[in-house]
């Protein structure tokens, strides 16, 4: 049986839609899958404020410490010099009026919005006559199937 906290918006909503149609508290938690003081807790204070849908569950967790605003300004930073180290990212962003935030952040926050380093392969490049061999082996296997 789920608590009222546990419960997704479209079982509150069909608590609350239940009980408006006149369906009875045990009939209710009965069909949503819940207890009967959900069932009570949730049509209660949809009654009282209106807002007995939407979940009264905050995030856990300590707060982020480079905000949305931080993240777009991080990630402008970057767009604009693609080889810059954390370590310098950290000292442009800490130039802003931001408040300062320690390279780990900035580091946590990159990984977070998918901006992760790389370095590109080296590949020996194809000289003109790698190229004709190619081709030659393309033009002599053409007629190739599966079989």
């Amino acid at each position: 049986m789920g608590k009222a906290a546990d419960l997704s918006e479209f079982d509150r909503g069909q608590i609350v839609m239940a009980r408006r149609l006149g369906t009875s508290i045990t009939e209710t938690a009965r069909l949503v899958g819940c207890s009967r003081s959900a069932v009570v807790s949730i049509h209660a204070k949809w009654i009282n404020d209106g807002d007995g849908i939407s979940s009264g569950r905050q995030g856990v967790g300590r707060p982020r410490v480079v905000k949305e605003k931080g993240r777009r300004r991080l990630s402008r930073l970057v767009k604009q010099n693609r080889c810059q180290t954390v370590a310098q990212l950290t000292t442009q962003y800490n130039a802003g009026p931001s408040p300062s935030v320690s390279e780990h952040s900035v580091q946590l926050t990159l990984l977070d919005m998918g901006l992760c380093n790389r370095r590109p392969t080296r590949v020996p490049l194809l000289t003109k006559r790698h190229r004709q061999l190619r081709l030659q082996w393309a033009r002599e296997h053409r007629e190739w199937t599966m079989d």
